[in-house]
């Protein structure tokens, strides 16, 4: 149940995934398999999604709430790469070989979500080639953003004063 106590799918409605900006333009004869693995959930905030080098079988549109995505580092913290909230995508990974988690993903405020088998629709991508097509040109844009936001913060860390 989302935060407010409604259940996901009554403030969605029953198809309100559909509308997902991620979506966007989508053959609707394509949503057919989407729908097939599609589900609503909820992330408490603090809680951990996913952890960077885990196997990736999953995806996840963003409906409310932020997720903080974090590279790890083996002798300190996470390092912030990203914040991502609403209309927003979370997992990229379950399309890519070797399918496992580049960042980590924590829920920093509730999260309300729609869940996808990226396993069993990266089955249906490769059976249906214009289905594969879509995914691949809208998940590459999302790879475009992280990257993008990864590089802006090697920017901004180096640009701190090195503290001595």
């Amino acid at each position: 149940m989302p935060p407010d106590g409604t259940p996901p799918d009554s403030q969605l409605g029953a198809d309100g995934w559909k509308t997902h900006p991620f979506l966007r333009d989508l053959n609707p004869g394509l949503l057919t398999p989407l729908a097939a693995c599609a589900m609503p959930t909820v992330f408490k905030a603090g809680e951990l999604i996913f952890r960077e080098g885990e196997l990736a079988n999953r995806f996840y549109l963003i409906v409310a709430g932020r997720v903080q995505l974090e590279a790890e580092a083996t002798d300190r913290p996470g390092v912030l790469v990203d914040y991502i909230g609403p209309d927003d995508v979370l997992g990229w990974s379950w399309l890519f070989p070797p399918y496992t988690w580049n960042f980590t993903a924590r829920a920093v405020e509730p999260v309300r979500a729609i869940f996808f088998y990226g396993t069993w629709l990266r089955e249906r991508c490769d059976a249906d080639p214009a289905l594969g097509y879509e995914l691949m040109k809208r998940t590459t844009a999302v790879v475009i953003r992280r990257l993008q936001a990864a590089r802006q913060q090697l920017v901004f860390a180096a640009a701190r004063p090195v503290a001595g």
